[in-house]
């Protein structure tokens, strides 16, 4: 850690030289799409299930913004944070250069 010009305490030695490493983003995990018609689009309500176009084991995709960075498996935590989802990866993007 070191000061900067205004007294502040600045973060150093995460590796990536770069001032935005510590912002954090939004991740988007995209678990699959639903293709209603509109009529029954229209009739929807509460505890209306919609069908997916893919299974619970199948693969997500997470995105930042539009781009794709990397795909995964959903998967519940441990004990402690039962009922919390997650993911783990099994694909990632090569984000060396940037998003794109």
């Amino acid at each position: 850690m070191t000061d900067d010009a205004n007294g502040s305490t600045v973060q150093s030695g995460t590796g990536t030289g770069n001032a935005f490493s510590n912002v954090p983003i939004e991740i988007t995990i995209s678990v699959g799409k639903a293709r209603p018609l509109i009529r029954d689009l229209i009739q929807m309500g509460k505890d209306t299930v919609l069908p997916l176009d893919s299974g619970v084991e199948d693969p997500v995709e997470l995105y930042v913004g539009e781009r794709l960075i990397a795909r995964g498996e959903l998967e519940e935590l441990g004990e402690e944070q039962k009922g919390q989802l997650a993911v783990r990866l099994t694909e990632v993007a090569d984000l060396r250069n940037g998003l794109e």
